[in-house]
């Protein structure tokens, strides 16, 4: 029998892990994906943001009367609406026209004040990205304030060393690769350490947009594939975190997220997409004994009004 909890905040993390069996690898590996869709807002960014407020409070940097600031395209922000409300601080929130409506709503609803900045294209590019910092810097130097600032705060990182611990208890310790998208870079780094302080040889694969593949030396560009691929190399990147990377394109990853829909019973937004594809890559070349596990970032209910709807056919 499941143990009351004491709030919501206690919900977090001790996801699932399920096996893929109707998109499995065609050598006979095995694709496991970690359910962070189970999260109280549907989204794994529950985890580093609760690890940021909490670290805050801890040293100080925020205090029991202060207030909290942050850019995000969408994600990040519903989570920290909701440790927000429980914490009872004010959020102010900068993000995008670009980024899914029911994103911007749910942080609406759960009391997060929005600076909308406006996108050229609707789509996530570089000088986009820039413009919310900026945003979001010029409000934190009120007073009081606490600029999370995910792009280059390291106290998530702990809260991903915690869902590794949680991954190699769920394997048994079977686990030969991890594949996942870059956003700040914080889930796939603190992710990895994890994993290699049990296993050094695990395989990590880092996914970004082949539109924008500046983790691969490439240019910039505009994609739509939420959450991730910011258009520069993160400051939280670290060239060694990934033994490779894969470039995944929106019309691959949203393609992707309906399979999983149709043929899984498991709806997720497009960046889980692109780790399922990724991971469908690693396993051609791990083999056919291979067990890698990939992330389901968050459900797919974000992004009704975005890009998978476009995609919905009768």
């Amino acid at each position: 029998m499941n143990e009351l909890r004491q709030d919501i905040l206690h919900c977090i993390g001790n996801t699932s892990l399920l096996a893929l069996r109707n998109i499995p690898p065609k050598n006979g590996s095995r694709i496991l994906l970690k359910l962070e869709s189970e999260n109280p807002t549907g989204s794994m960014k529950d985890r580093m943001a609760l690890a940021m407020i909490e670290g805050a409070e801890a040293d100080g940097r925020l205090a029991a009367d202060g207030s909290v600031v942050e850019y995000t395209a969408g994600s990040t922000g519903v989570s920290l609406s909701l440790i927000c409300a429980v914490k009872g601080y004010p959020l102010h929130i900068v993000t995008s026209d670009a980024f899914a409506r029911e994103k911007l709503d749910h942080m609406k609803i759960l009391g997060a004040r929005l600076q909308i900045v406006r996108s050229e294209s609707g789509g996530l590019t570089e000088k986009l990205t820039h413009d919310m910092i900026e945003a979001a810097r010029i409000i934190a130097e009120k007073p009081g304030s606490f600029w999370t600032d995910q792009l280059n705060n390291k106290d998530q990182i702990a809260a991903y060393h915690k869902m590794a611990e949680e991954i190699w208890m769920q394997t048994s310790g079977q686990i030969d690769g991890f594949v996942q998208s870059v956003g700040t870079a914080a889930s796939l780094r603190g992710t990895a350490e994890g994993l290699r302080r049990h296993k050094d040889q695990i395989r990590i694969v880092a996914v970004e947009p082949s539109e924008s593949p500046v983790l691969s030396g490439g240019r910039a560009g505009a994609h739509k594939i939420d959450g991730v691929g910011a258009g520069f190399v993160v400051p939280l990147w670290q060239e060694d975190i990934a033994d490779q990377i894969e470039q995944v394109s929106t019309e691959e990853a949203v393609a992707m997220a309906l399979r999983l829909a149709r043929e899984e019973g498991l709806f997720a937004g497009t960046s889980t997409g692109g780790n399922v594809i990724a991971a469908l890559r690693l396993a051609k070349q791990l083999g056919p004994d291979a067990t890698i596990v990939t992330v389901m970032c968050d459900t797919g209910m974000k992004y009704l009004s975005k890009v998978l709807s476009t995609c919905v056919c009768n």
